[in-house]
């Protein structure tokens, strides 16, 4: 009965009774067939070991020293295939959301700098106009250094100690850490596993060999050219925006539908704008092989659905086909934790694992969002559970997240074909709305693609569900309204709130037209 117990104590008011006697179950198995039950921790020299120096684990150990424990951080790259590797602070720092960023950013200034000609700079010919890849990829590059030694800085002054070491669980209680300088024990009261995850590679002749994925991009040492994108979730659309709009011819090959578990109609309309910018896309294909040509072009051979053949050369690979936890490594069957049904995720309820002293935050989490925000705020939660007393569990829902494509999609909640899901097509409402963003009139920017819509409750105050955004900024507007969904949002409270105008975030407060109604969504003026 003490891991149950152990268990309840950390319990998320409201929680399904199925998922709390699912792990009270694997919990007292643990308990039945561990073998170093006697060796618990009170002679642990830390009272928290992470193994992951990424953003969740980090913050987590951080809070953790500031509450007063005795935390080490083990955090170890294994090199890409193509030899790429960086320091601590995981993939968001170092091949994730700010690089990524950067390079949108990047990619969005060549684009205002076509737009600043109309608005009265005088600025060569667009054609004249030429972006230097290995300036971008040297000042990418130089801020991630920045950040490394920042974090490195800052967890030596909260006193949590870092260890370049690769850590793999011994026994349930005790973790090795191996460096360049031999191996190394530490036992610990508690662990955090934040080890994140890396890109998959396809099981085809010449992937691994030729291809490259988001690990390579950003510190790739010459520009790559004609680049094909294998795979349309997010980091693929990401990918393939920015280098189109640094100039560089991009294809998209979707196997079968674009941004998975995001809304369709919003994803549709993703790729409809990108295409209109240049971006090409192989619709239901597959790659076959990957080859080296002898003037250095890679030959790419695929099929599509109904078995037809095809190939083309190109500079660059880039594969963006999802992503492996990298739990494998770490020996978990040694501490006794189980992993998913999926085989490679961890489950866990409120972040702990079947082991009770054992917690997992981040993108090894068993169906939960692989976002760095998410992880940071859960690996902070939990130490605060942990070491500070708190009662506060971390929520999985209606977390908004942001595609940094050429033009944004921002959203928070449910999709369209969730909502109906759960609720029912005639329980719910739809509000939608193409808009006009200002600053795309005077160049005549296209605003084809502009467009949100509100998912909504029918009864009632009609409590919004989710809310949706595609245009400019629609990472800094939906950020706002992830607040006040978080509040019990309703469209009556948007209809009554005064919108900043003219600006983008203006139009969710103008809404009023329903997909039911039939009425077109399009605006007759700036002000409509």
């Amino acid at each position: 009965m003490a891991s149950i117990v152990c268990f309840r104590n950390f319990i998320l008011p409201g929680i399904s009774k199925i998922e709390c006697s699912k792990l009270a179950l694997l919990q007292s198995v643990y308990y039945r067939n561990a073998r170093y039950c006697g060796k618990k921790s009170k002679h642990s020299k830390y009272d928290l070991v992470v193994i992951g120096g990424g953003s969740g684990g980090l913050a987590a150990a951080k809070e953790a020293a500031a509450l007063g424990a005795k935390v080490a951080v083990l955090d170890f790259v294994t090199p890409s295939p193509r030899g790429t590797k960086w320091g601590i602070g995981g993939t968001c720092v170092n091949v994730g959301c700010i690089p990524k960023k950067l390079m949108h950013h990047a990619a969005l200034l060549g684009e205002a700098l076509h737009d600043a000609r109309s608005y009265g700079f005088r600025l060569p010919q667009p054609e004249n106009i030429k972006h230097n890849w290995l300036l971008l990829r040297q000042a990418v590059q130089n801020h991630i250094k920045s950040a490394n030694w920042v974090t490195r800085i800052d967890l030596r002054d909260k006193k949590v100690e870092y260890i370049n070491a690769f850590g793999t669980f011994k026994d349930p209680y005790t973790v090795q850490a191996t460096t360049k300088k031999g191996v190394k024990s530490l036992t610990s009261k508690y662990f955090l596993i934040a080890v994140g995850g890396r890109p998959r590679y396809p099981s085809i002749p010449g992937a691994r060999e030729f291809g490259i994925t988001s690990d390579d991009i950003f510190s790739l040492e010459h520009d790559p050219g004609k680049t094909l994108v294998v795979g349309a979730g997010y980091v693929g659309l990401e990918c393939a925006g920015f280098l189109k709009g640094l100039g560089f011819d991009s294809t998209i090959m979707v196997r079968s539908i674009v941004l998975r578990g995001f809304d369709q109609q919003m994803a549709n309309i993703v790729m409809e704008a990108m295409m209109e910018k240049g971006v090409q896309f192989l619709h239901k294909c597959i790659p076959k092989s990957v080859a080296k040509n002898p003037n250095g072009k890679l030959q790419v051979k695929w099929t599509n659905s109904t078995g037809q053949e095809f190939n083309d050369d190109f500079d660059t690979v880039l594969f963006a086909t999802g992503r492996k936890a990298l739990t494998r490594e770490l020996c978990l069957d040694k501490a006794g934790v189980m992993l998913a049904r999926d085989g490679e995720k961890i489950e866990t309820v409120n972040e702990q694992t079947n082991v009770p002293h054992i917690y997992a935050v981040g993108d090894v989490l068993f169906k939960k969002p692989e976002l760095t925000p998410v992880a940071i705020h859960a690996g902070r939660l939990l130490v605060r559970r942990l070491f500070g007393g708190s009662k506060i569990q971390m929520s999985y829902e209606n977390i908004a997240t942001t595609i940094f494509t050429p033009l944004e999609y921002g959203c928070v909640g449910l999709s369209e074909e969730t909502a109906i899901e759960r609720f029912g097509a005639d329980n719910i409402e739809i509000y939608h709305s193409y808009y006009k963003p200002t600053e795309f009139s005077i160049p005549q920017r296209s605003i084809a693609h502009c467009y949100l819509k509100v998912i909504a409750k029918r009864d009632g105050q009609q409590q919004v569900l989710g809310m949706h955004l595609i245009g400019p900024q629609a990472g800094e507007v939906i950020q706002g309204f992830a607040a006040a969904i978080k509040c019990n949002l309703t469209v009556n409270a948007l209809l009554n709130t005064v919108g900043i105008h003219p600006a983008v975030a203006e139009e969710f407060t103008r809404i009023n037209i329903t997909k039911r109604s039939g009425k077109t969504p399009f605006p007759a003026s700036c002000c409509s």
